[in-house]
């Protein structure tokens, strides 16, 4: 019998632990999407202890939590204490046995924290002592301190067009601190013409822009002015939050017409919705090639499900779910009319629905060409599947089907500053797999070879495919 997480951890061949060892676990960390606060990393937040680090914002956490039943005043309430917290915490994750929040907790203690033991009820007042001595005590254990210490060359979080990007421009004059942070343009309010704040933020973006947006056309405008003034403060990628990607082209003179109807204040139907959804889409994309980004598309979720819990706590909360409605033809018929007027840019499509795996394999191999590298990506394994049995398959569908010498790896998608161990998480899974293919004569054992092809897919792939300057 293994020990629990030893150095070992998910590795079960001598060609796996070697390239994890000698490899993998030598590269650094570029961190390409995520949901961590710039603002936490410009002040260098201290954590008082450790249930700030782990149950703040993690509804990865929360959701667990009530499947446990846990009450939700333990969860999200102001009136309990941290203390309280933690132990309803531990208490559900001694029983999350096969759930990868188990794994990532220990990896995060023994790699933050020093502990190799086992967290549990009888173990919670040692690990909670121990954890807030160091994190109180420690210069390692700042925002800064757990970035620098987990190896992250850079960092890009995820921004609304009409933020002032402030906090990362305050970075970006620190001296002192050499880790990149890098704004993601995100313009969901600005696609989400069906929500009910659609015409509230049209008039932020209006401010934040200097441009009066009383059409289409100059929403475009503005749309211009801001995503330069990302790029200025070194964007190099786009991200786009859809129910599915969606084909339903109009006119001009009919988005012009759906887009005046929504800013008197009156409702669209489905159709309308889609048309210029799918307008914004296409001249996002047009100026995303044109400005040498990188468009990120991610679907497949059905947010805020529980509509008494949302009206309570809101969104990003734990009540989401896979989605199973993503019309493929559409995806295609979107791609292939960018890639016509040759205004396709670099794409990265993540599906929540593991199903889509395949899917996703064969659209993409129909607009690559010789401008990049796997110019058009899936996306790595996300949210609800980045587990061992998630990440494994995505894995072996992108290899099936494609290059996946090409893939650009790993992301945290997280809030949390600990979850840079998912990127060990998946190198283990990465390394343990390609093992098993040399072990069982699938593939060479060529260790110069093997060893490009992890380290491509841990870190130099998103260099090269992100242009970012390191």
């Amino acid at each position: 019998m293994k020990k629990f997480i030893n150095e070992d951890f998910l590795l079960s061949t001598e060609i796996s632990k070697r390239l994890f060892h000698s490899c993998a676990s030598k590269k650094p960390i570029l961190d390409y999407h995520c949901h961590i606060d710039p603002k936490e990393i410009a002040e260098d937040r201290r954590f008082q202890n450790i249930n700030q680090v782990w149950l703040e914002g993690d509804h990865y956490k929360w959701r667990q939590m009530r499947s446990n039943g846990v009450e939700e005043k333990y969860i999200t309430g102001n009136e309990i204490s941290d203390r309280e917290k933690f132990q309803k915490w531990v208490e559900t994750l001694e029983r999350a046995i096969g759930n990868p929040l188990y794994h990532w907790s220990h990896l995060e203690l023994k790699k933050y924290f020093e502990y190799d033991g086992v967290l549990n009820s009888k173990t919670a007042d040692k690990v909670w002592e121990l954890c807030n001595e160091k994190l109180q005590n420690s210069s390692s254990m700042s925002v800064r301190g757990i970035i620098r210490q987990s190896g992250v060359k850079l960092i890009c979080t995820t921004d609304d067009p009409v933020d002032s990007l402030e906090w990362h421009q305050k970075i970006k004059k620190d001296e002192s601190f050499d880790v990149q942070v890098l704004p993601t343009w995100r313009p969901d309010k600005a696609l989400s013409i069906e929500k009910i704040d659609f015409v509230d933020y049209i008039l932020e973006l209006s401010k934040s822009s200097n441009i009066d947006i009383n059409s289409f056309e100059s929403l475009k405008r503005a749309f211009q002015i801001r995503l330069k003034f990302f790029i200025s403060l070194g964007c190099r990628a786009t991200d786009h939050a859809l129910d599915y990607i969606m084909y339903v082209p109009a006119s001009e003179r009919e988005i012009e017409a759906i887009f005046s109807k929504r800013l008197k204040g009156e409702t669209i139907n489905i159709e309308e919705e889609l048309k210029y959804k799918t307008a914004f889409m296409l001249f996002a994309g047009r100026e995303y090639y044109e400005n040498d980004l990188i468009m990120e598309l991610h679907y497949g979720c059905k947010r805020n499900n529980n509509t008494s819990v949302f009206n309570k706590l809101g969104s990003n909360t734990g009540h989401d779910c896979i989605n199973n409605f993503a019309p493929s033809a559409q995806m295609v018929n979107f791609l292939n009319a960018l890639e016509y007027i040759d205004k396709l840019p670099k794409t990265i499509i993540y599906s929540l629905n593991p199903n889509d795996n395949a899917i996703i394999g064969t659209i993409i191999g129909c607009f690559q060409n010789s401008t990049a590298l796997s110019k058009i990506q899936q996306g790595a394994a996300w949210w609800f599947n980045d587990h061992k049995t998630g990440i494994t398959e995505q894995i072996i569908s992108l290899s099936n089907l494609g290059i996946l010498s090409n893939f650009i790896g790993m992301l945290t998608d997280s809030r949390s500053f600990l979850s840079y161990v998912r990127h060990e998480y998946f190198r283990r899974i990465l390394c343990n797999l390609i093992g098993d293919w040399v072990e069982n004569g699938e593939y060479p054992y060529d260790m110069e070879m093997l060893s490009k092809i992890v380290s491509d897919i841990s870190y130099d792939n998103a260099v090269r495919y992100f242009k970012f300057k390191l």
